[in-house]
């Protein structure tokens, strides 16, 4: 089974690029490219909290992981001029944990919590005081001698992170008071992003080759990063050290990954559902057994960029391969032979 943290193409935070990454984020919010709705929103209110020289609303951020919502939370705090505190779901684990983070804050700092919809749930429930009330309800004691004592706390701002905001309950959602989408980024955009993470990192890259990873990078800042420290790799290494098209399709094929910037198990995943459940629709437990794959991992790291890739249908009975899934894998001859048309399916929807 393959390791999902060793995928390039994976946009989920691996440990490698935490260094780099932080060279190569952008401070201040004139520098971040992408998501310009978002920007231009946050920038109206940052400047409104700055002028009534109070703790900007609570945030959340949702969309695909490595979309820079950990990027832009850091760039608020810049902007607010106040400490940037991070943390995730998963790290606070009881009421304890989350009463030492929040006690530790300075006036209008910024608090970032990473994939927030894994909070649990007595934690969540501690947090809703500390959001709209900015204190705490702390139980001592146990039985008919407890007693509440309310700890207050300095004005702060929660930006929150999630992939998933369905899943963060109607009371946590309610208390934040700017909640913005992330889009996957244009061709063009991670071009902008991979010339200047090359500057940066001192390293030559031609047009052709920045168009080349941009369009292999699934709409995602995080992988165009990746691929380009990968290719400056080969380019190194077989190469002069200045990035060509050539040394770049060659590298890109060396890693698997092709004209639409899927990986062998994405390829894998619908081949299986075009051969052996005839296009579908089939359900995920059935194509996780098929290619030995966990099914949360395919719902998560494979499955959304297929869908937004247009090969991939998730309907009510199941998945359905696209015809464009089809021709990408060079099975137009099972076209006929198995199920609905795209148009068919879309109707279903």
């Amino acid at each position: 089974m393959e390791d999902r943290e060793d995928r390039v193409v994976n946009g989920e935070f691996a440990e490698e690029d935490l260094d780099i990454e932080r060279s190569l984020r952008p401070k201040r919010l004139n520098e971040f490219i992408g998501q310009k709705n978002v920007t231009k929103n946050l920038e109206t209110f940052i400047e409104a909290a700055l002028q009534r020289k109070e703790s900007l609303d609570h945030v959340v951020f949702y969309g695909p992981p490595g979309l820079g919502k950990t990027t832009l939370a850091g760039i608020i705090a810049s902007e607010l001029g106040v400490d940037f505190r991070i943390t995730s779901g998963p790290a606070i684990e009881k009421a304890g944990d989350l009463a030492a983070v929040l006690t530790n804050l300075n006036e209008g700092d910024v608090l970032f919590i990473d994939e927030i919809h894994r909070l649990h749930k007595t934690v969540e429930e501690m947090l809703y005081s500390a959001m709209e009330d900015f204190a705490l309800d702390i139980i001592i004691g146990k039985g008919p001698s407890a007693r509440t004592l309310r700890v207050d706390l300095n004005k702060f701002t929660l930006v929150g992170a999630t992939t998933r905001l369905g899943n963060l309950t109607g009371p946590l959602r309610d208390r934040f008071g700017i909640i913005s989408q992330f889009q996957l980024y244009t061709t063009e955009e991670l071009m902008q992003i991979i010339r200047r993470s090359a500057n940066l990192l001192g390293v030559q890259i031609d047009q052709e080759s920045m168009a080349e990873l941009a369009k292999r990078s699934r709409g995602t800042p995080r992988i165009a990063n990746r691929l380009l420290r990968r290719i400056r790799d080969f380019a190194q290494v077989r190469g002069n050290g200045s990035i060509d098209i050539d040394i770049t399709r060659q590298s890109l094929a060396d890693l698997r990954i092709d004209d639409l910037g899927l990986e062998e198990l994405d390829r894998q995943v619908l081949r299986a559902i075009i051969t052996q459940f005839k296009g579908g629709p089939v359900g995920i437990n059935a194509i996780a057994s098929a290619v030995g794959e966990e099914k949360i991992t395919i719902e998560d790291a494979y499955e959304p960029y297929l869908i937004q890739s247009g090969l991939l249908f998730r309907t009510q009975k199941g998945r359905v391969a696209s015809e464009l899934a089809y021709r990408h894998l060079g099975l137009e001859n099972l076209l006929d032979k198995n199920g609905p048309s795209d148009d068919q399916v879309r109707m279903e929807l």
